[in-house]
């Protein structure tokens, strides 16, 4: 395969809209240096992990695998990649996680076989391939060069760009990769979710004038049920307040006290937001201080009555100090939260009827009166339907 080949590619993949996040463990190596050599790849290339120890793997996949060099182990890099580029991707672009584990030549000679395992995790699909080579055929250098060249070619096959541009790998004809690829559909994305095997599931239906070019989500949480127009007013204004701020909905379908949502549950609620164009993200987190983990660096939109309970050592088992460091933690992600006037039994109240401690007074903005006001709730309109 030719350099001009190899750039093409590269070309291809940073032109689309699709953001990566790569763990590989040993071989492959090649297949980094062609992606930041040329022009553009802050537009793929999220984050870059090589967890080459066996503690750096055992940390990364939060287990010790069966076996390091496996291709369940290459779906299991895969899909951490994939949840963690859900967290560092711009709201709404497409993402894919890609794992690599090999085993090459080394210093010293093997018993078993030269072979590789990659595998690639979007959001509705799941692909793995395995590679074994022809013993004695190539060195060191040219194994990582063969490897470099199908993972490549397995990111352009996620990004989509694979039948735009020529590619030729160097493998004989004899070590032919054998595939898996796993399809899903929305039901079983959720159903995924639901699980804990993904992270969140976002529904991009903003469009046009609403889209913003920031990397900040400006993140209205709740259960919407049914969404109201106080909910689309309060978002509005909130992203008004944050310049580079994309705005969001966020519902979790685990909730704290109440069994988890259903699939047709969590698709009837989804529906709202589609018929509104608005953008909503599925989690499965119900508290704030995972939500922060998952949406790091996010201004959380909340009513006054939720503020209240942020700072109440009560839902901290009764310590102040589990408080306060809870939601030093989420300050650390660089969560903010804008607070928005509530009644609260039959009580008006605003961010400035409540004492804020004062670690954590950069942390809660108001948001004037004068700019949003309304006590209608989900509760009332469903009591007042019956």
């Amino acid at each position: 395969m030719t350099d001009s080949m190899i750039r093409a590619v590269v070309e291809a993949i940073h032109s689309a809209p699709t953001q990566a996040v790569l763990y590989f463990s040993g071989g492959a190596s090649q297949a980094l240096g062609w992606l930041t050599s040329v022009p553009g790849a802050s537009n793929t290339l999220l984050e870059v992990i090589v967890p080459y120890s066996r503690m750096s793997m055992i940390q990364l996949l939060g287990k010790v695998p069966v076996q390091f060099t496996s291709k369940e182990t290459a779906e299991d890099m895969a899909l951490v990649a994939y949840n963690r580029a859900l967290k560092l991707s711009k709201p709404g672009s497409p993402v894919v996680g890609v794992g690599f584990t090999g085993s090459l030549v080394t210093t010293h000679p093997k018993l078993g076989d030269h072979r590789f395992y990659l595998s690639t995790r979007t959001s509705n699909r799941l692909w793995s391939s395995s590679v074994t080579l022809s013993k004695g055929l190539r060195s060191r250098e040219q194994e990582e060069l063969v490897s470099s060249q199908v993972l490549l070619k397995a990111i352009a096959d996620a990004c989509n760009v694979s039948r735009s541009t020529t590619f030729v790998s160097d493998l004989t004809e004899h070590e032919v990769p054998a595939e898996r690829e796993q399809c899903f559909d929305e039901d079983q994305e959720l159903e995924q979710l639901i699980d804990g095997k993904i992270c969140f599931k976002i529904f991009p239906f903003s469009s046009g004038t609403q889209l913003s070019s920031g990397e900040r989500k400006v993140i209205l949480s709740g259960s919407f049920n049914p969404l109201h127009d106080g909910h689309l007013k309060l978002l509005e204004v909130a992203t008004s307040l944050c310049s580079d701020g994309y705005p969001c909905f966020e519902l979790s379908a685990i909730n704290a006290d109440k069994p988890p949502l259903t699939v047709a549950q969590i698709k009837d609620r989804v529906k709202q937001f589609e018929k509104a164009g608005k953008t909503v993200i599925i989690s499965n987190q119900p508290y704030f201080y995972k939500k922060a983990e998952l949406f790091p660096g996010s201004a959380f939109v909340i009513g006054a009555d939720t503020a209240a309970r942020l700072i109440n050592p009560k839902y901290y088992g009764g310590s102040y100090e589990n408080m306060i460091e809870t939601l030093l933690g989420c300050k650390r992600t660089g969560s903010t939260f804008l607070v928005g006037g509530r009644n609260m039994d039959g009580v008006f109240k605003v961010l400035d009827d409540f004492d804020i401690p004062d670690e954590l007074k950069d942390m809660f903005i108001s948001i004037p009166v004068d700019k949003f006001r309304m006590d209608i709730s989900s509760t009332e309109i469903r009591k007042s339907r019956g």
